[in-house]
């Protein structure tokens, strides 16, 4: 299984690539919106870990890009935000799932 992160603080996104390394192949990492359509288009990994805010393009605008390209992308939302409004931006956007940064581990139980 290919795994792209697209999280914008790197400490972070070490700590995610720490929790899917064991049951991930691969995994790509970028950090910002922009970069994630790019890095979906050319690695085309089986699921994408979406930060929301970010600078240059956000992660609801990136997912619903993605969705467009590869309506099949499964991209769950990683956020420190637990709110319905985003939740439910996330999900119009076409994300699969949705993780709170404080919940992690959360990620394995999506990824198996």
């Amino acid at each position: 299984m290919n795994v792209l992160i697209v999280e914008d603080n790197s400490a972070m996104r070490r700590l995610i690539r720490n929790i899917v390394s064991p049951v991930a192949d691969q995994v790509y990492e970028c950090s910002d919106g922009a970069e994630a359509v790019a890095a979906y288009v050319l690695h085309r990994p089986d699921y994408v870990l979406m930060d929301i805010e970010m600078s240059v393009m956000d992660g609801i605008t990136a997912t619903a890009r993605i969705k467009a390209l590869e309506p099949t992308a499964k991209i769950i939302i990683v956020t420190d935000y637990d709110q319905v409004e985003l939740r439910e931006a996330a999900q119009e956007a076409g994300a699969c799932g949705y993780v709170v940064k404080d919940n992690l581990l959360e990620l394995v139980h999506f990824l198996n």
